[in-house]
């Protein structure tokens, strides 16, 4: 087993079965935390994952949590203690979004997402945020989105949510810090997931022309900056968002060349 900057801590990854949540479990493994691997829906993928981590030398438990349910979020958080012992790390990374434009978008999908995304947020960091106090700190690192900045059609629901999330953020940063706990945001830009390439027929090539550095990113791109709040280096960093998106969301719509 290798000796990581992040070695015996314990990270909890909310939606980690798959896409970027995954990929940040498998980062802070390789970088020497133990896993607390939460998924709504998939099982295997969540247990997977946590074979991948124990052959890296590290402990991982998969536990089935709604986070927008306080129970089962609180009943997670004293599964993942009895198991692993206190968390260090939280990265909320759980989120869903629909596609609908606001005169059609259900009330039932608006809820949905933003019980998800952001109270799903509040709920994990407010339990976990407890426990952190009571050991005298931690790193708490909320997944934010290009959302937090842009006004994306069809999207308003998860707007409002990722939008929400960074303002979570620093006020979380503001109370929080006093515990010795540092809150930060990080916002993917065009990512490529299973989710995202199934929406364009080119998801990759359609983005990657929009984008300065001329490539979408990769979940590989997101984690390392997950890494980075939660190491050592970041230790006098909170109430930031860290823009992991190519340039893309500075950019503005221009109409000249070059």
């Amino acid at each position: 087993m290798s000796i990581g900057i992040l070695d015996d801590k314990v990270a909890l990854v909310t939606g980690a079965s798959t896409g970027i949540g995954r990929e940040i479990v498998r980062e802070l493994a390789r970088r020497g935390a133990h896993a607390v691997i939460d998924h709504l829906d998939d099982a295997a993928g969540a247990e997977s994952l946590a074979v991948e981590v124990r052959a890296l030398g590290r402990r991982a438990i998969a536990i089935r949590a709604d986070v927008g349910i306080a129970a089962q979020v609180e009943a997670m958080c004293a599964e993942a203690e009895r198991e692993l012992g206190g968390i260090d790390i939280l990265v909320n990374n759980a989120g869903v979004q629909t596609w609908s434009p606001l005169l059609d978008l259900a009330e039932a999908d608006w809820d949905r997402v933003i019980r998800t995304n952001l109270k799903g947020c509040f709920l994990c960091t407010q339990a976990v945020g407890r426990r952190m106090k009571a050991r005298g700190g931690g790193r708490v690192i909320n997944i934010g989105s290009s959302a937090n900045k842009l006004a994306l059609p069809r999207l308003v629901d998860y707007t409002a949510s990722r939008g929400g999330i960074e303002a979570f953020t620093k006020v979380a940063a503001v109370e929080l810090g006093p515990f010795g706990i540092t809150v930060n945001c990080v916002a993917p830009g065009a990512t490529e997931t299973e989710r995202t390439r199934h929406e364009l027929p080119d998801y990759a090539g359609t983005w990657a022309a929009l984008t300065p550095l001329r490539r979408i990113g990769t979940p590989a791109d997101v984690a390392r900056a997950v890494a980075f709040f939660a190491g050592p280096d970041a230790a006098f960093v909170t109430a930031q968002t860290l823009w992991i998106d190519g340039g893309l969301c500075s950019k503005p719509a221009w109409p000249h060349k070059g």
